[in-house]
């Protein structure tokens, strides 16, 4: 049985250092530039060697995506970029551009790179064309199946690495090679700046007749024609590792900490279990499936792994997202008496009724007895956005520990 990592997203310190304790063997996060969120908080420079200084000492490597379509405008910021991070020291780059590629072979001889999903990496000709320039890993497209990335792994060295995604959203274009965000809004997704209209709801308009819309599907509402189910692979981590897959990748550079946390909890929980007894995971199905479902998604499929998606693949009604828990706050430190120090995220009450949950797999149902702000002063209630708070729980409180509310169905 392969050794398989589990790669987390992080996009901030915090989420970083929330997914190296709930049990990431790796993290990617994105800097200032070059990377394919440009919407997410990213990293300074002094954040990226804070957060590889923070994950090496607890044994977690950290990737750092340069994934863009280069232009030529972007050629000489690359350059200098690489001579930055390699004075910081993350343990490999994410790329898809032939161009970067060759930057970074120049500027980071040593650096191990890694190649992106983005590179329409489908069959293992491609993954022998990139070993032989020197990538150690290629991450493999959304559209392989299980039989195809088994059919990669025979044809491919034992020591060169395949990445694949096992949760978050799928995009609606090949490898995420996507035009309608440029083409609808003037911003690319190809340079980091994607505006996800494949989210939106369309109808259809009569070029004769303008302004009136004609419904799709017989809804007279319009419908979501772009958008798919959220990947999901808990039930199906035996499968994926007999695959031959070293890094198990959760997507996800703009969730919250709650998210994070979450599924990083259960699918460490799961390869672990897995590894240890195929037996025990079975046994534990039922708890893996309950935890992936306390996260926001939008209805799980699994993707092309078990053949192409289907009509019921797709999600047609509302581009909402299944919203089960409210992150209120994650415990930054406990004071002798034993309140948590939070910055709070969402509102929550003296009197209510909300979860802990710890790193160790753990969630406690428990009570506010106490709030206070940095003064001392009691309060009712949590009312404002990142306020800081000391509260009183009932419970032993550890840095790291979430707080989070489970919302009652309509």
């Amino acid at each position: 049985m392969r050794n398989v990592e589990l790669l987390i997203p992080a996009g901030s310190l915090s989420v970083l250092k929330t997914a190296v304790v709930y049990g990431a063997d790796a993290v990617y996060i994105g800097g200032e530039a070059f990377g394919l969120r440009a919407k997410a908080k990213n990293f300074t420079n002094d954040e990226i060697r804070e957060g590889v200084r923070f994950a090496h000492s607890h044994g977690v490597k950290v990737y750092v995506p340069a994934n863009i379509f280069a232009h030529n405008q972007d050629l000489a910021g690359v350059e200098t970029y690489f001579y930055e991070l390699g004075e910081i020291g993350p343990d490999a780059l994410i790329i898809s551009d032939p161009g970067v590629f060759s930057i970074a072979r120049q500027v980071l001889p040593e650096m191990e790179i890694h190649i992106s999903t983005q590179a329409n990496n489908t069959n293992y000709g491609t993954y022998l064309f990139w070993w032989r320039l020197g990538a150690k890993r290629v991450v493999s497209a959304r559209e392989l199946s299980l039989k195809e990335i088994r059919e990669i792994r025979e044809h491919i060295p034992e020591e060169m690495e395949i990445e694949s995604f096992i949760h978050g959203a799928m995009c609606i274009s090949y490898s995420g090679r996507c035009l309608l965000s440029n083409y609808l809004t003037g911003r690319d997704a190809n340079q980091g700046a994607c505006t996800h209209p494949c989210r939106w709801k369309y109808g259809v308009a009569e070029e004769t007749r303008p302004g009136e819309y004609l419904p799709v599907f017989e809804n007279e509402r319009g419908t979501f024609l772009f958008n798919s189910k959220d990947l999901c692979m808990i039930e199906h981590v035996p499968e994926m590792i007999e695959a031959g897959i070293d890094s198990f990748k959760i997507e996800g550079r703009m969730k919250t900490a709650l998210y994070v946390a979450a599924v990083t909890r259960t699918y460490r929980k799961a390869i672990d279990d897995y590894r240890k007894d195929p037996e025990l995971y079975k046994e534990n199905l039922e708890w893996y499936k309950e935890e992936i479902g306390k996260c926001t998604c939008r209805e799980f499929s699994t993707g092309f792994y078990f053949g192409k998606p289907t009509e019921e693949q797709q999600i047609y009604q509302n581009s909402t997202y299944i919203k089960n828990y409210t992150y209120l706050g994650t415990v930054e430190g406990v004071d002798p008496k034993g309140w948590g120090r939070i910055t709070q995220k969402n509102k929550f009450s003296l009197g209510e009724t909300i979860e802990v949950m710890k790193p160790s797999g753990a969630n406690l149902s428990v009570t506010v007895k106490g709030i206070r702000n940095e003064d001392g002063t009691p309060m009712e209630s949590a009312p404002h956005a990142s306020q800081c708070l000391w509260v009183d729980l009932g419970v032993e409180l550890a840095p790291y520990d979430i707080l989070r509310r489970r919302e009652l169905a309509e």
